[in-house]
């Protein structure tokens, strides 16, 4: 397995699956802050076979180098070889990029750091009335709900006062439920580079604003990124509406998958069947390990 260089320029980068981390949005975005971000082909005897972007940072006196959600594969293998190669291909990467931390897709040699964890990975491919016959019993209840409950919604590129106001809401989320977010400098810095890489959807009850959501676009895949409730968009079940509507629209412009972040069934079980039931695939990730250790 033979890692070579790939910029941006590179056909690599308009093929296969598309996270968040592995998107070239992501990699400019963190380059406005200080990073060096490095990218790279994988290639086999047979021909080019996946791409990886690999963030650089300094942390104090140390380099570190980060590879998450990646290698993507663009032209993978057969399923009985995918993990020989893609132990292959996490070992050359190791030895390119002399310490490096990773987060592969799929699960692969190194030093654990970390434990897997799971994403839940939404098909947008599907007709919307196959997409709404996958929804959990209960998630289409609160649907049909919502639908009645006279809201008001809104989907648009979103503008800075607006986002401004949802990153203050999910600030105080955050600190009330003791999780972490990317930091509100990079959403910031993620719309200020293009305001149409963004959806924003919104709920009202007539003037007043009770719910809304906030997706990253990298083609050919969106990332659900911030959400928010108020007390009247929770009894309503606002969420639930936004993010259907959300899912036909996104369907409608030709993303194919939607991520739906981690799914953590210990710490956070009402967001996990939230997320589950809307239908998505629940996916695995291999565990966070430092390479090189063979």
């Amino acid at each position: 397995m033979i890692i070579v260089s790939a910029d941006a320029a590179s056909d690599l980068w308009r093929a296969g699956p598309m996270p968040l981390q592995q998107s070239l949005a992501y990699g400019a975005v963190l380059a406005r802050f200080g990073a060096t971000v490095e990218r790279v082909g994988i290639v086999a005897p047979s021909g080019a076979r996946g791409r990886a972007q690999v963030i650089a940072r300094r942390v104090g006196p140390l380099g570190l180098r980060l590879l998450s959600r990646g290698p993507v594969w663009v032209a993978a293998p057969s399923a009985a070889d995918l993990e020989t190669e893609a132990g292959l291909a996490l070992r050359a990467l190791g030895r390119r990029f002399r310490p490096l931390v990773a987060t592969p897709e799929i699960a692969g040699p190194g030093l654990p750091l970390v434990t897997p964890g799971h994403r839940a990975l939404l098909d947008l491919a599907a007709e919307p009335g196959l997409l709404r016959s996958r929804l959990a019993p209960k998630w289409r209840n609160r649907l049909v709900r919502a639908e009645g409950a006279g809201l008001d919604l809104r989907l648009s590129w979103p503008d800075a006062p607006t986002v401004a106001r949802l990153l203050a809401g999910d600030a105080i989320q955050q600190k009330a439920r003791g999780y972490r977010a990317l930091p509100a400098r990079f959403t910031e810095a993620w719309i200020a580079r293009d305001p149409r890489s963004a959806l924003l959807a919104e709920a009202r009850l007539g003037a007043v604003r009770v719910a809304a959501m906030l997706f990253l676009l990298h083609a050919p895949w969106a990332t659900y990124h911030i959400g928010w409730a108020g007390a009247a968009g929770r009894q309503v079940h606002a969420h639930a509406l936004l993010l259907w509507r959300s899912m036909l629209h996104l369907r409608d412009l030709g993303f194919s998958t939607l991520d739906l972040g981690d799914v953590n069934t210990e710490d956070a079980p009402g967001l996990a069947r939230f997320k589950i039931g809307t239908g998505a695939r629940v996916a695995p990730l291999g565990a966070t390990v430092l390479l090189p250790f063979l």
